[in-house]
């Protein structure tokens, strides 16, 4: 996040002319960039990890595609992308991560994360599984269409604050990428 913030900074400057400006977010981007490949890259794994120098996964990674940091079609964040669903999927979901915490070891998956998985296969080409995978969070919804936080790894029962408005905004960022084009609805 702290690279995308210096390129998103770096795009602001350029657009509003502010040549100096530009020029040091785009150094301070490029430096950031550098660190991340070096350090946050397990060639073991064959992914990116979310520590440097780690061999740990967190689904956050998904989003290095949605943010621009890395191509869709990137053999690194396609082996991402399996490394993720390797070890971080249980059924039609994912866990954030698999290590115990303060809660102690994840018993249910963080909704959002599914939805970070859903955009990381729509951008991959892997459409059709996305909106299988979109289908199903979508009759976790309660009988408002809400999401929570979290929900039971069957899909059963949602948990966690109530309702979630990062699961909202995943689900409305997914129905826009997964939807037809409004030139071909008419």
């Amino acid at each position: 996040m702290c690279w995308a913030a210096c390129d998103r900074l770096a795009a602001i400057a350029t657009r509003l002319n502010l040549k100096q400006r530009a020029l040091y977010w785009c150094k301070e981007a490029a430096t950031i960039r550098k660190v991340i490949m070096q350090h946050a890259w397990n060639s073991k794994l064959g992914s990116f990890v979310s520590t440097f120098d780690g061999d740990r996964l967190d689904a956050s990674l998904l989003l290095m595609s949605e943010l621009q940091f890395v191509e869709p079609d990137d053999p690194r964040f396609v082996g991402t992308l399996r490394a993720v669903e390797k070890h971080l999927q249980r059924g039609d979901f994912l866990l954030r991560y698999d290590e115990e915490d303060d809660f102690g070891r994840p018993d249910s998956a963080f909704i959002v994360c599914t939805f970070w998985w859903i955009l990381a296969l729509a951008n991959t080409g892997e459409k059709a599984r996305a909106r299988k995978l979109f289908e199903n969070i979508l009759r976790c919804r309660n009988h408002l269409g809400l999401l929570s936080e979290d929900v039971s790894i069957d899909g059963s029962e949602l948990w966690g604050n109530f309702p979630q408005t990062y699961s909202m905004v995943g689900l409305i960022q997914c129905a826009t990428r997964l939807s037809i084009p409004w030139e071909k609805a008419y």
